[in-house]
């Protein structure tokens, strides 16, 4: 039986590439014959006019004239995109907002006055026309005493005898990431002295860290959520802020004034604690700096009373950065808040501290910090976040020796605090005789300066023009009162750690050279 003849509709055109009407009339009658020659038949009657209808089709394609389809839009769209892609001109990707803030410019003139001294920096020799900072709290009085001490036992500590732990198995292998027993135990002996020997310490309560910065940061996590605040005296340090980044908490500041020395009061804790508590922020804590940074006064035995008493009346913690408790020269006892704990019937789980090695032993490079808790799951979380900021191994291999050379420690203390002295009396008084007075410090790195007298507007404005004329004319970097986010404006913070004592009449004269001409 034949098969009926392809209908119009189904027929393919002639300019397509496709055989043309009259050929199919011709294929489709031959097929219907060799089929009905039975199995065989049906089997040249498929096969053949196949056959046909493909060198039918090669040959056309071989002599018509060529009729090129034009790309569809969406080949070119596609084409366009990898073009632009290749030329980098499809847009570039972008990262998250904290992390376009950090990327961003420096808006505090604290890291402003950092960046142009690296810019600049100032070298007796090299770069006499440099700028001198000012701005950072880096001990440089007592290096000699540290390069000694690794002069004579460095090469030891490093080699080891194969024997020790010190060796290659001791340091490549994995160790705790919150910090070798051995060093938490030369910190404890260590920090006993710098607390001038009244506070004990735990080491199975200390957390090693890199520094401070990550000890404040992972405190601040463990202790309060997004959105939460601390109160903290102001003025205060200026890195603070952006220790905070990633954390989420809110830094509420507790102005503090000079008519009583920016000393911390109750009256003013809670009147902080209740405006923020109006603003729906719940306060988790109060953050303070003893000896404080960038006052360097100390906080009395009553006010650590205060404190403890405001913090239990709220139900709050206490973080108290004592980081300069080995660095102080006044005549003025420090008290640690530890001693004010043990010795008192108050809830320890509420008292946290945080210690390095970066400011009374002369060690930033190091950087080795720590908490001090009582609180076990402060404790236990922080261990499982020290593996974001564990110190290296061969770093605390160096530092158990001499941490635990007890002689070493008792003359580098001593020596370092008459340093200290000297080199603070020294700065004040030269500061004096061109007019420019200073608050009564105890500790620290710094002296807290007094040019609101110096400043036209006397707002945070003209403190700001003072600060960039003292940086850009007298080519001295100081850090500003507001970027300590101090309520008195005119108030300047001023390193004076970095010096060598024969730099000091050559500062003077520098800025003298811009005060006189603001007077």
């Amino acid at each position: 039986m034949t098969s009926p003849p392809p209908s119009p509709s189904t027929s393919p055109a002639a300019d397509d590439g496709t055989a043309p009407e009259p050929v199919m009339r011709l294929i489709v009658p031959l097929q219907a014959i060799l089929q009905d020659r039975g199995a065989g038949g049906l089997i040249f009657g498929s096969i053949i006019p196949c056959a046909l209808f493909y060198f039918l089709q090669l040959h056309l394609k071989r002599h018509r004239t060529d009729k090129r389809i034009p790309p569809s839009s969406d080949t070119m769209r596609r084409s366009s995109s990898r073009a632009e892609f290749l030329l980098g001109r499809g847009g570039s990707v972008g990262v998250s907002e904290r992390g376009g803030v950090l990327a961003g410019p420096s808006g505090s003139a604290y890291y402003k006055g950092i960046e142009r001294v690296a810019e600049d920096p100032f070298d007796r020799v090299e770069n006499p026309d440099g700028v001198i900072h000012l701005g950072l709290a880096e001990n440089r009085l007592s290096l000699d005493l540290i390069q000694k001490w690794f002069r004579d036992n460095g090469e030891r500590l490093l080699l080891g005898n194969g024997d020790n732990d010190v060796g290659i198995n001791g340091t490549a292998a994995c160790q705790p990431l919150d910090g070798l027993m051995e060093l938490k135990v030369a910190m404890a002996t260590f920090m006993h002295q710098a607390m001038t020997k009244k506070v004990s310490f735990d080491p199975s309560q200390l957390v090693l860290t890199c520094s401070a910065t990550p000890a404040f940061e992972i405190l601040c996590f463990c202790l309060s959520d997004p959105g939460n605040g601390f109160l903290i005296p102001a003025p205060y340090y200026p890195g603070f802020d952006r220790d905070m980044v990633r954390t989420g908490v809110e830094l509420i500041p507790v102005h503090c004034y000079s008519t009583d020395n920016f000393s911390l009061s109750v009256t003013a804790l809670d009147q902080a604690y209740n405006q923020a508590k109006k603003r729906g922020v719940r306060v988790r804590g109060i953050i303070v700096t003893n000896p404080s940074n960038p006052t360097g006064s100390l906080l009395s035995r009553e006010s650590l009373y205060n404190l403890l008493d405001f913090a239990t009346e709220k139900n709050i913690h206490i973080i108290s950065d004592e980081i300069f408790a080995g660095s102080t020269y006044g005549d003025e006892e420090f008290v640690s808040l530890l001693e004010i704990v043990e010795s008192e019937d108050f809830d320890k789980d509420r008292v946290h501290m945080i210690y390095g090695l970066s400011k009374d032993l002369s060690l930033p490079g190091f950087r080795v910090g720590c908490i001090y808790s009582f609180n076990e799951s402060v404790l236990a979380a922080a261990r499982k976040l020290a593996r974001f900021s564990s110190i290296s191994v061969p770093t605390q291999h160096l530092l158990v020796p001499m941490l635990s050379d007890e002689l070493f420690i008792h003359v580098y203390m001593d020596t370092n605090k008459k340093r200290l002295r000297q080199m603070h009396d020294s700065v004040v008084s030269r500061l004096k005789k061109i007019g420019i007075d200073c608050a009564k410090s105890e500790g620290g790195f710094y002296c807290w300066v007094d040019m609101s007298r110096f400043i036209r507007p006397c707002d945070e404005k003209g403190e700001l023009e003072l600060w960039d004329k003292l940086l850009t004319v007298a080519k001295v970097n100081l850090t500003p009162g507001s970027a300590c986010h101090c309520a008195e404006p005119g108030w300047f913070r001023c390193c004076f750690t970095t010096l060598a004592e024969e730099d000091i009449p050559f500062v003077i004269k520098r800025i003298q050279k811009v005060v006189q001409s603001c007077g």
